[in-house]
């Protein structure tokens, strides 16, 4: 028996040799003797707390493929977000120059000219744009003639509304995440069923949340419409501006001098003195701030780790009492139910990662989220120190952050245990960062068409009918070979 199956084998690696062989054909011979040439793009992400710069890169002659364009490597700027330098706008650009010239060593000095540059600012400089128009042209200003000095294709600098920040990140998440389309394995594009997710981003000084809806939106000024690949998206977006995580530090910290003799959220053994120019000069603090306060002035204050008194504080921060539509977030805001699956990227992952990797503790529900807060608000300082030494800087201020991301979902955009479960917290997709970059220069250089794409380049769709009609046909032939000698061994064994 084992001659006889032995003898069977001939045929099928006959069949298999002449597959590999057609295979080989079908890949052009540059494929094989080179790399494909790669194109980059720049983006500089300035948030109210720090500058991110992303580069990335993609196939130079796949353009307009989806999946293709991916994060080759990033850079945090050094120091604070570029309105942080709103009395020294010089110092915004200087600020900068190490990481661009970090780019210029990792991008191809042949790819300079080519590789567009975009720097795009958020809510902090928001923010300044409020309070000081002027300071904020500096600042940008000052940026612009950095930027221009290097020799990539610089295409501005702007102030990104609340409404880009979100659709972009939800750009990113589902471009990254394939959920607008994938390539299939016959060579032709195709819509993936599982629908899009919704994107929640928490900044420094703004939260956005944006989710793809089936109606229109009662007010329009939260509504988008896409056109991506051929498919139409009604998409419901807004952003809060003061809700990032460090002004909501500032605003309960405003409320705690008011209201308390100590910070109810900051765990107890914890003090420190704080400047009140670094409390009420910020808008988001000017509700709350005295007629008249001397801004070199300090208080200190200590923590008190009480979790009562914390949620009680944070909740102040939504207002549900008026609402002009049939449904709202809170603020007045109209939003529909949140519907279907999120991804939820930046503080709100570094929020949740503390908790489950520093506390250890379970939050795949909105109860466990709800448990793991009043858990950490309960700490001391000694406590704390002693989970994570290395990080005394942030650490006061994870309950705060924590109480105010579970109010957030749960009070605010109205998640229920049901729809909580449908959350995942990350910061990357594969190797690439979730956030407004990627989306914001998708958009810009035209690498996600508003048509459907066409085959793509390679091997096209008719190279792979034939290979497999070819192969189809070799699979016949070794099967008659087969039956062939099957006979011949059965009439030799009757002989």
């Amino acid at each position: 028996m084992a001659g006889k199956a032995l003898s069977l084998l001939p045929p099928l690696l006959l069949a298999a040799a002449g597959l590999a062989g057609l295979l080989l054909l079908c890949v052009p011979t540059r494929d094989i003797r080179e790399p494909p040439a790669l194109k980059y793009g720049i983006v500089l992400d300035a948030g109210s707390s720090h500058t991110s710069m992303f580069i990335y890169k993609w196939p130079a002659d796949k353009e307009n493929d989806t999946g293709v364009v991916g994060q080759h490597s990033s850079c945090d700027v050094r120091g604070g977000g570029i309105s942080s330098y709103a009395d020294n706008p010089s110092g915004a650009g200087q600020s900068l120059v190490e990481c661009l010239n970090q780019a210029l060593r990792e991008v191809p000095k042949e790819r300079h000219v080519g590789t567009p540059l975009y720097l795009g600012a958020t809510a902090g400089m928001r923010l300044l744009n409020l309070t000081s128009p002027e300071a904020s042209a500096n600042v940008l200003a000052a940026v612009t003639q950095t930027l221009t000095q290097y020799p990539f294709d610089f295409r501005g600098a702007r102030i990104l509304s609340g409404q880009d920040e979100g659709v972009f990140g939800w750009v990113t998440a589902n471009y990254l995440l394939e959920n607008f389309i994938k390539y299939g394995w016959v060579g032709r594009w195709f819509h993936p069923r599982k629908g899009t997710l919704g994107a929640m981003d928490l900044g420094g000084a703004s939260t956005q949340i944006t989710f793809e809806t089936a109606s229109p939106a009662e007010d329009p000024a939260n509504e988008v419409q896409l056109r991506l690949y051929g498919q139409h998206y009604r998409v419901y977006t807004h952003s809060f501006l003061c809700y990032g995580r460090d002004q909501v530090l500032r605003r309960l910290l405003a409320s705690a001098l008011q209201t308390h003799g100590s910070h109810p959220c900051w765990p107890q053994g914890y003090s420190t003195h704080v400047m009140l120019r670094d409390i009420y000069e910020s808008p988001c603090t000017a509700a709350q701030r005295p007629q008249a306060f001397n801004r070199s002035a300090g208080v200190s204050l200590a923590g008190s780790s009480n979790p009562a008194r914390c949620h009680s504080l944070v909740s102040q921060l939504f207002n549900s009492s008026s609402c002009r539509f049939s449904r709202c977030s809170f603020n007045g805001v109209f939003q529909p139910p949140v519907a279907g699956k999120f991804i939820a990227f930046s503080a709100f992952f570094y929020t949740m990662d503390f908790l489950r990797t520093v506390m250890g503790l379970p939050i795949a529900t909105l109860q466990q989220l709800e448990v793991a807060v009043v858990t950490v608000c309960n700490q001391t300082w000694s406590e704390l120190q002693a989970r994570a030494p290395d990080d005394r800087a942030r650490l006061p201020d994870y309950c705060a952050g924590a109480m105010f991301v579970q109010q957030l979902l749960s009070r605010g955009y109205g998640f229920d245990e049901r729809s909580f479960g449908g959350v995942t917290f990350q910061k990357k997709a594969g190797d690439t960062a979730v956030g407004w970059a990627l989306g914001y220069m998708l958009n810009l250089t035209n690498l996600i068409p508003a048509d459907p794409p066409g085959l793509r380049k390679g091997t096209d769709f008719s190279s792979w009918v034939v290979l497999l009609l070819l192969f189809a046909a070799m699979l016949l032939a070794a099967f008659a070979l087969l039956l062939h000698q099957a006979r011949s061994t059965k009439s030799a064994s009757t002989i």
